[in-house]
C-alpha cells in the first residue's frame, strides 16, 4: 500500500489506528517506569535478591536496547503492522507470565521476553503514523504522539504504587503487569480492523551477526555488574567485561563488511556523533538507576508507603514536561547551550538532593526531596528532547535516521548499565552482613549519579551549536 492511498483513507480510520498506535506505546512507556516503584515489594514478596531485583528492571532496557533497530528492520522487510501486531501480542503474553510468575527467574525471563517484544512495537509506531497521515495532518498526529509521551512519564510510578497500594482485586503488584492485557487485547482487535499494511520499498536485510555479537558484549559487561557482588567478586566477574574489548573489536569488524550493518560504520566519520554517543550513554546511566535508589532508600530506608515514594518523585517528570516545548522552541538557535546549561542543572539538583538526605536523615520529609527532583526534571526537559537532533547536526541528512536509530537504542542500553553500576555501589553500601543502612546508602550512592550528569555536561562544547533545521 502506498503512502498516498493511505493518507487519504476515511479519517475515522485514520483516528482509530492512530489511538491504537498510541495505546501501545503508552504501554510500553509505563511498563518502563511502573516497575521500579514497586520493585523493593516484588523483591520482598518474591524473596528475590537484590541482584535479581536489578535483573528485573534493567533486563527490559537490555532486551528492549538490544532489540530496538533490528525491530525497525524487520516492519520495514515483512511489514510494519504485522510485526506491530506480533509485538503487541508478545507484549501483552508477556505480561500475564510476568503476573503470574512465582519466583523471580520466571519473572526475569519474561521481563527480557517483555523488552524484546516492545522492541518490535515501538519502531512501527512512527513509520505507521507517518504513512496514514498526509503532512498537512501529521504535526497534530505527532502532537498527540508527544502528549501521550508525557502522560506515561508522569503516569507510570503513580500508576503502579496505585494499583499495588490499594491491592486490586487482591493482586498487590501483579496488578501493575495484569492492566496490560486488556488494553493489549484492544489495541490488538483494533490494529488488525483499522491498521494499514506497509513495507519499505528498499528494505535494509537483518544483520545478524551483528546483533549476536553486540547481544554478547553487552552480557559479558552487565552479568559480573549485578552478579559479581552477590557471588563475593569472583574471578570471573573480572575478566567477563575484559572480554567484552575483543568482542567489540570483532563487531567493529563485521560492521564495515556487513551489506546491511546494524550500526553504520560511515556515523562515526563524524566526530560530534561519537561524542554524541559517549554522552547519551553517561547521561541515561542516570535517570532510572537515580530512581531504584531512591525508592529502596525511601521505602525500605524511611518506611514510606508507595503512593507518597510515587507523588515524591513526580516532580521529575513534570519538571520534564514544562521544558520541553521552551526548549524546542530555541533548538535552532541555542540547542547546545540548553543541553549543557539543563545537564548542569540535573547535576547541581541531584547534588543538592544528596545533601539534604544526608543533612536530615530520617528526618527528611517529602517536599525537601520533591523540589530537587522537580528542579532536576526541569533540567532534563531542556536537554533531551534536543539531543538526538543536535547530535546528528552533522550527520547527511540520508543518514539521519540511522544514527537516530543507534542513539535511542544507546540510551536504553545506557539505561541497563546504570541500574547494574549504581545497584552494585548500592549493594555494596547497603550489605546486609554489616554495611551502611538505606538512609545513608542511597545519597552516598547517588554521588554516581550527579558525576554522571556533570561529565555529560562537560561533554556538550564538542557538540554542534544548533539541532539540525528541518527542510521547509
Amino acid at each position: 500500500m502506498t503512502t498516498s492511498a493511505v493518507a487519504h483513507d476515511a479519517p475515522p480510520h485514520r483516528r482509530l489506528a492512530l489511538g491504537v498506535v498510541l495505546a501501545a506505546v503508552f504501554m510500553d512507556l509505563v511498563d518502563g517506569t511502573i516497575v521500579a516503584i514497586v520493585l523493593p515489594r516484588i523483591q520482598s514478596d518474591l524473596a528475590a535478591s537484590f541482584a535479581a531485583a536489578q535483573w528485573i528492571l534493567a533486563g527490559y532496557s537490555l532486551t528492549f536496547a538490544l532489540t530496538l533497530i533490528p525491530g525497525g528492520r524487520l516492519g520495514d522487510v515483512y511489514g510494519r503492522k504485522r510485526i506491530f501486531l506480533i509485538g503487541l501480542a508478545g507484549f501483552t503474553l508477556t505480561s500475564v507470565v510476568c503476573g503470574a510468575a512465582a519466583d523471580p527467574a520466571l519473572l526475569i525471563g519474561a521481563r527480557l521476553a517483555q523488552g524484546a517484544m516492545a522492541a518490535l512495537m515501538v519502531p512501527q509506531a512512527i513509520s505507521i503514523i507517518t504513512i496514514m497521515f498526509d503532512p498537512g495532518s501529521r504535526a497534530k498526529a505527532f502532537g498527540l504522539y508527544g502528549a501521550v509521551l508525557s502522560l506515561a512519564n508522569v503516569s507510570g510510578p503513580l500508576l503502579g504504587a496505585l494499583l499495588t497500594q490499594n491491592d486490586l482485586l487482591g493482586l498487590g503488584w501483579r496488578a501493575i503487569f495484569y492492566v496490560n492485557v486488556p488494553i493489549g487485547l484492544i489495541a490488538f482487535a483494533g490494529a488488525v480492523r483499522y491498521m494499514p499494511e506497509s513495507r519499505a520499498e528498499q528494505p535494509l536485510r537483518i544483520d545478524i551477526p551483528g546483533i549476536a555479537l553486540i547481544g554478547l558484549a553487552s552480557f559479558t559487561l552487565m552479568f559480573p555488574l549485578i552478579q559479581g557482588q552477590e557471588s563475593g567478586r569472583p574471578l570471573w566477574a573480572i575478566l567477563m567485561p575484559i572480554a567484552a574489548a575483543p568482542i567489540l573489536v570483532l563487531f567493529a569488524r563485521c560492521q564495515r563488511r556487513a551489506d546491511s550493518p546494524l550500526v553504520p560504520p560511515g556515523l562515526f566519520r563524524e566526530r560530534t556523533f561519537t561524542v554524541g554517543l559517549v554522552l547519551m550513554l553517561i547521561l541515561f546511566t542516570g535517570p532510572a538507576s537515580l530512581f531504584l535508589i531512591l525508592n529502596y532508600g525511601l521505602q525500605q530506608g524511611l518506611g514510606w508507603t508507595l503512593t507518597t515514594t510515587a507523588l515524591t518523585g513526580l516532580g521529575w517528570p513534570i519538571g520534564i514536561t514544562l521544558t520541553t516545548g521552551i526548549a524546542q522552541r530555541f533548538a535552532s538557535t541555542h540547542g547546545r547551550l540548553l543541553i549543557g546549561s539543563g545537564l548542569l542543572v540535573m547535576a547541581a539538583s541531584t547534588t543538592v538532593l544528596i545533601s539534604v538526605m544526608t543533612a536530615r536523615g530520617t528526618a527528611v520529609s517529602a517536599w525537601e526531596i520533591a523540589l530537587p527532583l522537580l528542579a532536576a526534571g526541569l533540567g532534563m526537559g531542556m536537554c533531551v528532547s534536543l539531543l538526538t537532533d543536535v547530535i546528528v547536526a552533522d550527520i547527511p541528512a540520508d543518514s539521519a535516521g540511522a544514527g537516530s536509530g543507534v542513539l535511542n537504542a544507546v540510551l536504553q542500553l545506557g539505561t541497563a548499565i546504570g541500574i547494574a553500576l549504581v545497584g552494585l555501589i548500592y549493594a555494596g553500601l547497603a550489605d546486609p552482613s554489616g554495611g551502611a543502612h538505606p538512609v545513608t546508602a542511597a545519597p552516598t550512592t547517588l554521588w554516581y549519579n550527579a558525576a554522571a550528569f556533570l561529565v555529560a555536561a562537560l561533554l556538550t562544547p564538542l557538540l554542534p551549536r544548533t539541532a539540525r533545521r528541518t527542510p521547509s
